[in-house]
């Protein structure tokens, strides 16, 4: 008698898990987050404009007893393995630096850095734990002369461009005193000498055509 025969069965494997088209948590929120994508190759010529934002629990960075802390933040992470802070602006709820560094892996790890002391000493001045920054930093590499003269105008006179947004009265010609304009002539230094061409030489090219409130 002859052995019946046998049917092979299908088995269906799931597929989660792994890389897969609009995987991953959404953006939500009145101020979406800096999307996790791989950033742009960063080149040792090209200074970064970096904007980094607060947590909403996190104190008005504009006020002294906040600065203080985030000027030894800066003194101690301004020069570190090649990461440079050349300018910088404290806004209430956020950050604009101009930095330099040869690649992007010693741009990460610099303002990584810079977070930690920054993250520390602000969480001890509000005697909490957890996160201070709102998300990862945004970061735009400035690679012409006209580019970095804008950043640096925008960066310097930000107060100025926030204040006029309001619709309050400012004096052009005042420097603000939360930015590195005010801050490499009083105590240790706040911020790092540049070394690209960009930052020492080129954007004074641009500067002229670029006005303050860019």
């Amino acid at each position: 008698m002859a052995a019946p025969k046998t049917k092979q069965l299908s088995l269906t494997l799931r597929t989660w898990g792994g890389k897969r088209k609009g995987a991953g948590r959404k953006p939500h929120g009145p101020r979406p987050g800096i999307p996790h994508v791989a950033r742009t190759r960063l080149s040792k010529h090209h200074p970064v404009h970096v904007t980094w934002r607060m947590m909403p629990h996190v104190w008005n960075l504009r006020s002294r007893r906040c600065f203080r802390l985030l000027s030894e933040a800066f003194a101690s992470g301004c020069d570190q393995l090649g990461f440079r802070l050349v300018h910088f602006s404290v806004q209430g709820n956020h950050l604009h630096l101009v930095v330099e560094a040869p690649d992007a892996a010693r741009l990460a790890r610099g303002l990584q850095g810079l977070a930690v002391r920054i993250a520390r000493r602000l969480n001890r001045l509000m005697r909490r734990k957890g996160r201070v920054f709102a998300d990862r930093y945004h970061a735009h590499i400035l690679r012409t002369p006209a580019e970095v003269a804008r950043a640096v105008a925008y960066v310097l006179g930000n107060f100025f461009v926030h204040a006029l947004r309001r619709g309050d009265q400012v004096d052009a010609s005042a420097t603000d005193e939360y930015s590195s304009e005010t801050a490499r002539d009083t105590g240790p230094p706040l911020v790092a000498r540049p070394q690209t061409w960009l930052l020492c030489v080129g954007w004074k090219c641009a500067w002229n055509r670029v006005p303050l409130a860019a």
